[in-house]
């Protein structure tokens, strides 16, 4: 037996990667083919969770996650993740209220990096996230160091991801500028990258990018994972 897992979904492509993930990967854990665990997925509409980002409201933000934390705790769910990263910056407000625990996806990843020995990462994600505090907190907690891509390249990332992937579109001059961003990470001295939107890992990896990245989608999954098996 495991622990049944809620999935606070935002985007569709991050969640479905999420989900993807515990599904196809808990056979390992569980030492049975086709086994994973429960896994319970609520999400608002993306139109609902934008306004309220736009206009910098993050308690509002934190009223859908809990809205749906609670729908997943009628559900049977154990804790609870977030495969969003832009929408940690309401964890303040989420944590104090919910129902149930979380795994928080930036100490996830800091975690991840510490376990590697790498020293000092870049960040991409939307603009939100990027200039935010969500990942340099986590990040300095695990005694990181991380630098953000210049202003200009924020922009134009938040805009390939709020236009493009987040909508399943996936054009080759947009992940070639992704990936010159990356480069830009290397030669400002980062040894990985936070692919810190959970639809980035649907176009970089470690195949294509100069650098080592670090999959916040996979490796919250993966932690997913680990805990509910671990807490059977």
């Amino acid at each position: 037996m495991s622990k049944p897992i809620g999935i606070v979904a935002c985007s569709a492509e991050g969640a479905a990667l999420c989900y993807r993930t515990i599904c196809i990967e808990g056979a390992q854990g569980l030492g049975q083919a086709h086994a994973h665990p429960e896994v319970s997925l609520h999400t608002h509409s993306l139109a609902d969770y934008v306004a309220r980002i736009e206009r910098d409201d993050w308690p509002a933000v934190a009223d859908l996650m809990l809205s749906s934390a609670h729908r997943l705790a009628r559900a049977g769910a154990a804790f609870l993740v977030c495969p969003d990263n832009t929408t940690h910056q309401a964890m303040p407000w989420v944590e104090p209220a919910s129902p149930l625990p979380w795994l928080h996806i930036a100490d996830v990843v800091a975690a991840e990096a510490q376990r590697r020995g790498l020293r000092r990462l870049g960040l991409t994600g939307t603009r939100w996230l990027v200039d935010s505090e969500v990942y340099p907190r986590s990040l300095a907690a695990h005694d990181l160091d991380w630098r953000r891509p210049p202003v200009e390249q924020r922009v134009e990332v938040g805009r390939i991801i709020m236009d493009e992937l987040v909508a399943g579109v996936r054009e080759p001059a947009s992940v070639a500028y992704l990936l010159r961003v990356i480069e830009g990470l290397r030669d400002a001295g980062c040894d990985a990258v936070v692919l810190g939107c959970t639809e980035l890992p649907l176009v970089v990896d470690d195949g294509n990018a100069c650098l080592p990245t670090l999959d916040s989608t996979r490796l919250l999954a993966r932690a997913a994972l680990r805990r509910s098996i671990a807490g059977a």
